[in-house]
């Protein structure tokens, strides 16, 4: 099932039933009046929240992208809407830049002092943003190299001052980095057990998004009665079961876009390892000699502690040639988060639909997707990214 509708997602969801739909997710108005647009004055409302709560399944899960400054407001609204909060995840990446205020600059400029241009500094790789097809590429070549949208050159000049002088490299803001997901879940029908077979709601796909291909082995399962045999027979009686593989690592709740900065400030590190001669940690009241791990085997893996889901922004193949809409979020990211929450076959609902990253998504990872977006424009271009995909997966 594939419907997608150009309304009020208020309206379209209270023609919705209840308890029809297994997820939601979603990347809504962040409240911080992004560039100046009216869609964007305010955080959607509890009411809206308590309708996307009504349709969900009992157990459904509800992820949705927030800004820094506003994630607070969106998350308290989705709570008091009824939602149970679970989680948080973070989606870091490199290419921000800071829109922040350079107060020196305007100590001079309230001032009416004229600053000494004393050099010019390069903001952003110019020459990679020229070449990617950009909005900022565009952007530059328009305004003649002028520095804009954070790419370009920009003069760099000395405080007129004396005010200014004090007041110099002080600004008012941080670089982005981050966007947050918000988590949440509908209150279960019983136990999590309970729930997933009724509805085939609640969990969340952990193997169906693992991170990686590395192979992880767990250490076997130890009882915990009769400490008092000698080393060597506590060794031979009492492992149960067997060492288990796994294909990748256990999704977290940071996802990265794999960029050079981001990974550069994760260390190397080593995690879950023994080596041989390894003593056990003396669990459980263990009263005699302390199992030793033997032979030359060792657990766990090494490397980067960056060995999370990574996902780049949205490049211009991905967003479409067309498409104007000014947080796009890429097909890749959309994928992964409608996996983890959603069972095989299953319909997600993006009431803030924008220019369709969610149902192209969706479609390509074969879910029923119900999408709803106000804006006509952006309306018609979800709907012709989210057909394209359709028609390449041959649906």
């Amino acid at each position: 099932m594939l419907k997608i509708y150009n309304a009020d997602c208020l309206v379209q969801l209270k023609s919705m039933p209840d308890n029809s739909v297994d997820s939601c997710v979603c990347d809504p108005p962040y409240g911080i009046s992004f560039m100046g647009k009216r869609w964007d004055y305010d955080v959607p409302s509890v009411e809206i929240w308590q309708q996307v709560l009504r349709v969900l399944k009992p157990g459904g899960h509800l992820l949705t992208f927030a800004g820094t400054r506003t994630q607070h407001r969106m998350a308290c609204r989705i709570e008091d809407a009824g939602f149970e909060i679970r989680d948080l995840i973070m989606w870091v990446y490199g290419s921000g830049f800071p829109k922040s205020l350079d107060v020196s600059k305007a100590i001079d400029r309230a001032a009416g002092a004229e600053r000494e241009v004393v050099g010019q500094k390069v903001r952003g790789d110019v020459e990679k943003a020229k070449t990617s097809g950009s909005t900022y590429a565009s952007a530059i070549a328009n305004k003649n190299n002028k520095a804009i949208f954070g790419y370009g050159v920009e003069n760099i000049t000395a405080p007129a001052t004396d005010a200014a002088k004090q007041w110099a490299g002080w600004g008012t803001a941080l670089k982005p980095a981050v966007e947050p997901v918000t988590m949440a879940r509908k209150p279960l029908a019983g136990t999590v057990a309970e729930n997933v077979l009724q509805y085939g709601t609640g969990a969340i796909n952990v193997d169906g998004c693992r991170v990686g291909t590395e192979t992880i082995t767990s250490l076997p399962t130890n009882t915990k009665s009769n400490h008092h045999y000698a080393q060597d027979e506590w060794t031979k009686t009492h492992i149960i079961g067997e060492r288990k593989t796994y294909a990748g690592r256990w999704p977290a709740n940071i996802i990265h876009d794999g960029s050079e900065e981001v990974v550069s400030l994760f260390p190397e590190t080593t995690s879950g390892k023994m080596a041989a001669g390894t003593m056990r940690h003396n669990r459980d009241g263990w009263a005699g000699p302390m199992p030793v791990i033997t032979g030359g085997e060792t657990y766990g893996d090494a490397g980067s502690a960056a060995r999370f889901f990574y996902c780049a922004k949205a490049s211009k193949k991905d967003r479409g040639p067309t498409n104007k809409h000014p947080t796009v979020k890429p097909t890749d990211l959309m994928r992964y988060l409608c996996r983890l929450v959603t069972q095989p076959n299953g319909l997600v609902l993006d009431p803030f639909m924008g220019s369709g990253s969610t149902g192209k998504a969706c479609v390509l990872e074969g879910f029923n997707f119900i999408g709803i977006e106000i804006d006509k424009e952006h309306y018609q271009e979800a709907r012709k990214r989210i057909l394209e995909a359709k028609a390449k997966k041959g649906g």
